[in-house]
């Protein structure tokens, strides 16, 4: 595991964000694959273990699986076991120097983690967060790079810089 790792409720937030809701009431995969898409070029900006937990418990017969989407780890849980509980095992089990975080508007929930020693999370927080690195990818790739200046030339006599520059010329 790396120094920070988060954990995300994947249906809290999919139904805590407006966008994401929305789009989930014309189709779940969609709304579960922005959020993963979001989730996906968040970690690739800080560089932390994503981790996004997916009830489906009421799945007859499911196992738990876990898959990884890009750069992230998806987990289904198994029949019988909630989002919840799958987060609260993780808390328990971090070793030392590892910073959890835990993001879901469960409010009972960001209290049981809490007690296990994970940092909680509202999904506005991590919504704000995650738009705010978008924001600064943006702004990376779209502000023009400064051009390369010669700082010899620049400390050079006119005369001489002129001169300089019809040799370059030629």
């Amino acid at each position: 595991m790396k120094n920070e790792v988060l954990i995300v409720d994947g249906y809290n937030i999919i139904f805590s964000w407006k966008e994401l809701e929305n789009l989930s009431r014309i189709d779940y995969e969609s709304a579960r694959q922005a959020l993963l898409d979001k989730l996906s070029n968040y970690q690739a900006y800080k560089n932390i273990e994503v981790i996004v937990v997916f009830d489906a418990y009421k799945v007859k017969g499911s196992p738990r699986k876990v898959v990884q989407y890009e750069n992230i780890d998806v987990v289904y849980t198994k029949e019988g076991e909630t989002a919840d509980m799958f987060i609260e095992k993780i808390a328990q089990q971090h070793g030392r120097g590892t910073t959890i975080r835990v993001a879901t508007s469960d409010g009972l929930e960001q209290l049981i983690v809490l007690s296990k020693g994970a940092v909680r999370m509202s999904a506005k927080e991590l919504e704000l967060e995650i738009e705010s690195a978008n924001q600064k990818i943006r702004r990376k790739f779209t502000e023009k790079p400064k051009t390369h200046r010669n700082r010899l030339m620049d400390n050079l006599s006119p005369e001489v810089a002129q001169m300089i520059e019809k040799m370059r010329r030629e």
